[in-house]
C-alpha cells in the first residue's frame, strides 16, 4: 500500500509523509505513476516515496537519521541504521577525547587505531551505506563521511604502515602538526555545513553536531597554534577533548533515542524539538484547535 495512504504508520514525530525528502519530486517525474506507487509502498519514505512538493514543505534534513522513534516498528521492512553509526562514532570519539584530555597520563593516541579501523571507520561507513539504501541522504553523507574520517585518522597513525608521519618529518614535528591542523580544519568546515542542516530537527541532534564542530575547531587550533616548546597547545587540545566527550555522549544519547521503541523499551527519550520545527508547529496548532 502506498506510503501516502498511511502517513501515520510511516512517519516519525516530525510531520506527515507529504513533507518528503530532497530529490523525491525529480525521481517521481522520471518514473511512471505505477512505478512510483510501488516504490513508495516498498520503501515508505526516502527519494522513491511519492511526494507532491508543490503542496508541502521539505522534511527536515532527511529521514530517520533524526533519532527518537515515535512510530510502530512491527511492519518495518528496513531497520534504522542510524543508532549503529552513532554508537560507532561515539565510542571511538570517547576514547580519543579522553586521551586528548591527558587521562591516565596517556600521551599517544595509537590505541585508537584499532577502533578507528574496526568500529568508528568500517562499521560507521557500513551504517552510512545502509542509510543511503533507506533513502536518507543526510544520514548517508554524515555517517559515511565520519567513517571515512576515522579510517583516514587510523591510516595517518598506523605505525610503519603508510609512513605518512615519517614523510612529514615524524609525529610532533612542525610540518606534521601543521598538516594535521589543516586536516582537522577541513573537517570543521564540513561539520559546520551539516550543523546548518540540523536546525529544523531536535535540540539533542543539533547539540551532537555543535559539540563536534567545536571539537574539530579547537583541535585544529591546538595543532596550528603551538606552545613555546613547539608542541600542540595543551590547554586547547584538552578543551577539544572535553567537547569531544560531550559529542560522544550526545551521540550515545541520540543512538539510544533511536534504539528505544515500543518493542524493547518502556519509555521514549526526550529529544526536545525546536519551536520552529514542523513537529513543534503541528503540536502548537493541535493545542490551539483543541
Amino acid at each position: 500500500m502506498a506510503a501516502a495512504e498511511h502517513p501515520q504508520a510511516l512517519e516519525k514525530d516530525f510531520g506527515s509523509n507529504s513533507e518528503g525528502i530532497n530529490g523525491a519530486h525529480d525521481t517521481h517525474h522520471n518514473m511512471s505513476a505505477e512505478d512510483t506507487a510501488r516504490a513508495a509502498a516498498r520503501f515508505g519514505y526516502g527519494p522513491l516515496a511519492h511526494v507532491n512538493t508543490a503542496e508541502a514543505q521539505l522534511r527536515p534534513f532527511g529521514g530517520e537519521f533524526q533519532p527518537g522513534l515515535y512510530k510502530s516498528v512491527e511492519h518495518r521492512k528496513f531497520g534504522n541504521p542510524a543508532p549503529l553509526g552513532l554508537s560507532a562514532f561515539a565510542l571511538t570519539t570517547f576514547v580519543l577525547s579522553l586521551i586528548n584530555m591527558g587521562t591516565r597520563d596517556i600521551s599517544e593516541p595509537n590505541i585508537v587505531v584499532a577502533l578507528a579501523f574496526g568500529y568508528g571507520g568500517l562499521v560507521q561507513l557500513l551504517a552510512g551505506m545502509w542509510e543511503m539504501a533507506v533513502g536518507n541522504t543526510f544520514g548517508a553523507t554524515a555517517l559515511s563521511s565520519y567513517g571515512g574520517f576515522w579510517l583516514a585518522f587510523a591510516i595517518v597513525l598506523t605505525p610503519g604502515g603508510f609512513e605518512i608521519a615519517d614523510a612529514l618529518g615524524g609525529a610532533g614535528t612542525p610540518e606534521f602538526d601543521n598538516s594535521f591542523g589543516l586536516f582537522l580544519f577541513g573537517w570543521f568546515i564540513f561539520t559546520t555545513i551539516l550543523l546548518f542542516c540540523t536546525l529544523r530537527s531536535t535540540v539533542a541532534f543539533f547539540l551532537l553536531f555543535f559539540f563536534l564542530d567545536l571539537t574539530f575547531l579547537l583541535l585544529g587550533i591546538g595543532y596550528l597554534h603551538r606552545n613555546a616548546e613547539g608542541k600542540p597547545n595543551p590547554p586547547v587540545i584538552k578543551a577539544g577533548g572535553f567537547f569531544g566527550l560531550l559529542a560522544a555522549f550526545a551521540a550515545w544519547y541520540n543512538a539510544l533515542a533511536g534504539i528505544a521503541d515500543n518493542s524493547n523499551s518502556f519509555f521514549i527519550l526526550p529529544v526536545a524539538h525546536f519551536p520552529w520545527s514542523p513537529t513543534a508547529r503541528s503540536r502548537k496548532t493541535e493545542r490551539e484547535t483543541a
